[in-house]
């Protein structure tokens, strides 16, 4: 099966190879063409700046996409205040690459991650030489966490959740549980992770909350200010819809907007396109524009709807709203539902929560809400303008729920700092 594995990575890295070679005959900008190039170029990146003569201590990262990085954000930040060290992160997405690559406070370097072939991987450990790895929520890449253990480099996963559905125990799994050994601690999110864990024999393991409630923390606490939204917000009730992911998110926002035509709507799709404003235009009957296309002295009198065609900012957005729906639920990937929730915020999502534990405290807590159709979030949100109480009531449950859950670095940096 290792053998099948690392054939099955050998021959995609041969693929994105072929495909850079027609990518000039393309146009456009897509996340998929900056994936090609990203690994087409990964190594030369590297090669600029390693191996690294000054010798300092390297922690590398490896977040999937922006999402993770907002789990391992507070946790480099500590790293980077408490110790002389060098950061280097990765990610396999474009999205948190494209975030990142040009403004990362607290990290040294920024690289995609190279496929996961051996001959990559030795290449890549090489280069780098860190002396701890750390990988966030789902990371199991055999061939990388084969040769971490090889070269005895203490490697953890943080904020996992192992439920039954995990690849440890499908009919492939001997596979992923050949190399759980790999990992010198794992920190989960629940209790039925760690007796998961447990069953597999797998026993350096502890339940130690999630660093995102730190990072929303921080990210609510930080100073920011956008003259443009503001602007448009000036004193009116919004309606904020982060990381729009999917045909579903998109029909259920839109219908609310047309529903609620006195309330202004902040729409943050996930991927940004050159059609994006006429993709909003033909469903929503009220004004809508761009952020790209508005200055500090536009009149937004008339404009019922601000799409967000940037990205990076999603997080202190939600400032600027008293309501939210967060995108990706009807997918197995629902983003940070806690960025919104920090801010005292109602918060509704998509009914596929299982890859996550915090939903279902929100939900049980009455601050969250599952929507599966247009009805459902228009009932959610007449619901909850008829009753100005209980809203006030589920802000502040809200924001103790964000500060109680508060602290999970602390214990992750004690053991980290350990090994």
């Amino acid at each position: 099966m290792r053998y099948l594995y690392s054939i099955t990575l050998s021959i995609g890295d041969f693929l994105l190879s072929f495909i850079s070679l027609f990518l000039p005959l393309f146009g456009g900008n897509s996340k998929f063409k900056k994936f090609v190039l990203g690994q087409k170029n990964v190594f030369k990146e590297i090669r600029k700046k390693y191996p690294h003569e000054e010798k300092k201590e390297c922690i590398w990262i490896h977040a999937a996409s922006l999402g993770e990085y907002g789990v391992a954000r507070p946790i480099i930040k500590r790293l980077k205040a408490e110790k002389s060290c060098r950061i280097i992160l990765t990610f396999f997405s474009s999205t948190g690459y494209e975030a990142l690559k040009d403004n990362h406070p607290d990290i040294d370097d920024v690289f995609y991650l190279p496929l996961d072939t051996r001959k990559n991987v030795n290449r890549f450990l090489d280069l780098i030489q860190p002396d701890k790895a750390l990988f966030i929520i789902s990371e199991y890449w055999i061939n990388y966490l084969s040769e971490l253990k090889r070269r005895n480099i203490p490697t953890f996963l943080i904020s996992a959740i192992i439920s039954e559905k995990a690849p440890f125990f499908k009919w492939y799994g001997g596979l992923y549980r050949s190399v759980l050994d790999a990992y010198t601690h794992i920190f989960v999110l629940n209790e039925s992770s760690k007796t998961n864990l447990n069953s597999l024999g797998y026993t350096r393991v502890s339940v130690s909350g999630d660093p995102l409630f730190d990072n929303t923390i921080a990210v609510a606490e930080t100073l920011y200010s956008n003259p443009i939204i503001e602007a448009f917000v000036k004193g009116k009730k919004t309606f904020i819809a982060g990381s729009i992911s999917d045909e579903k998110d998109l029909s259920l926002v839109c219908s609310l907007a047309n529903h609620n035509k006195d309330i202004r709507f902040i729409m943050v799709p996930h991927e940004i396109h050159s059609n994006l404003q006429q993709e909003y235009v033909q469903r929503i009957e009220g004004k809508v524009v761009c952020y790209s296309d508005c200055d500090e002295t536009t009149d937004f009198s008339s404009t019922q709807v601000l799409v967000i065609d940037f990205v990076g900012a999603l997080a202190y957005l939600y400032r600027y709203a008293q309501w939210a729906y967060v995108g990706g639920g009807f997918t197995p990937y629902l983003h940070s539902i806690i960025e919104a929730t920090v801010y005292g915020l109602p918060v509704s999502f998509g009914p596929k929560i299982h890859r996550k534990t915090t939903p279902l405290e929100l939900i049980r807590l009455n601050i969250g809400t599952i929507v599966q159709c247009e009805k459902d979030i228009i009932s959610w949100f007449d619901f909850l303008r008829s009753d100005p109480e209980m809203e006030a009531e589920i802000r502040h449950k809200a924001l103790r729920y964000t500060k109680e859950n508060g602290g999970a670095t602390t214990h992750i940096i004690n053991l980290i700092r350990k090994a």
